[in-house]
């Protein structure tokens, strides 16, 4: 397993994390997903990524369960805060001081842990002034329950004037979690630069496009029994946006690509994402163990120029580079 360091700091991480977003208490059943950590264990996987949102707090529990018993200083534990949780209160949402701090005590609680590694905003918050958010994220640190602090899905601005606070009160942002993959690059252009400057990386989530850059939907086919695609639950309602003939059609032309490389789609696409020196970790979700084996495989794949190239000219026309596609909700969801 490869470990980068995570911004300018001193943490470094695995550069495939484990994530367990649309699996964990939703998708997957408990004892098949303590078994894919036990696989991203055993890979040599030491950083796992999770949200008080995912399954509605169900996730961190699970994954709390699943990781108790490993060496806690081995490991890299990262969760969020933003989006409602619980009964859905006037204060379940948000990036307010009280949401902040209930937060946080409830997801240690679940993770079975005094601290996470890595605390992220999981989006920008409109309606609470960033001075706060900030003062709660520093006091989090200083007490101990996070050790360092992140966001998601911010941008370029956002990142900014959150640094610069950050900075204020004696700590700093060091991540990123956006949505990146060869398909989706909106980050390219602002946030990316902005994080360079500013010494954040990126800690990307979605590197296979929803599972559409492994190559498994064809044009004019059925979907996949079971695939994310026929997901009532919410994977369907995220993977809609490249369910179009002209994008899935775009993604069969990496099939050549992907063989003449000896490897698989989904670790083209994993190798593509790092291949950017931003980015300190890919993301990846599994719902079996042999994904997690699968997809580590990964990092064994180096793509020169030549490779790069062949990637852009088979997904041309149907690449998002939009900036303003980076957004955070204008009002609280509660």
């Amino acid at each position: 397993m490869e470990h980068r360091y995570l911004g300018n700091s001193g943490l470094k991480i695995s550069a495939i994390t484990y994530g367990n977003w649309l699996t964990h208490g939703s998708q997957v059943e408990n004892e098949r997903a303590h078994r894919c950590v036990r696989a991203a264990l055993d890979a040599g996987i030491t950083s796992f990524d999770t949200a008080d949102v995912y399954a509605n707090t169900v996730a961190e529990s699970v994954l709390g369960e699943a990781l108790r018993g490993e060496r806690r200083e081995s490991l890299e534990i990262f969760t969020k805060v933003y989006w409602p949780t619980g009964p859905k209160g006037p204060n379940d949402t948000g990036l307010s001081r009280k949401h902040i701090m209930e937060s946080m005590n409830a997801s240690l609680r679940r993770l079975g842990t005094d601290y996470v590694d890595l605390y992220q905003a999981h989006r920008f918050d409109y309606e609470t002034p960033l001075e706060e958010t900030m003062q709660a994220f520093a006091d989090i640190v200083r007490q101990g329950k996070a050790l360092y602090i992140g966001v998601s899905e911010w941008t370029a601005e956002q990142i900014r004037e959150g640094h610069k606070l950050a900075r204020e009160m004696g700590f700093q942002l060091i991540s990123n979690q956006p949505q990146y993959s060869a398909l989706w690059r909106v980050i390219e252009d602002e946030v990316v630069p902005t994080c360079e400057e500013l010494g954040l990386s990126q800690i990307v989530w979605s590197p296979v496009a929803q599972g559409v850059l492994t190559g498994k939907y064809r044009p004019g086919q059925p979907l996949p029994e079971g695939s994310r695609a026929t997901d009532e639950k919410g994977g369907k309602d995220m993977i809609a946006r490249w369910m179009n003939d002209e994008t899935l059609t775009a993604v069969q032309n990496l099939v050549p690509v992907a063989e003449g490389l000896g490897v698989s789609m989904a670790q083209l696409a994993i190798a593509w994402v790092l291949a950017n020196d931003n980015v300190a970790a890919a993301i990846i979700g599994a719902s079996r163990p042999e994904q997690v084996e699968e997809n580590v495989k990964a990092l064994d794949v180096k793509l020169d120029a030549d490779a790069l190239a062949a990637i852009d000219k088979a997904l041309e026309g149907v690449i998002e580079r939009d900036p303003a596609k980076t957004v955070s909700p204008e009002g609280r969801l509660c």
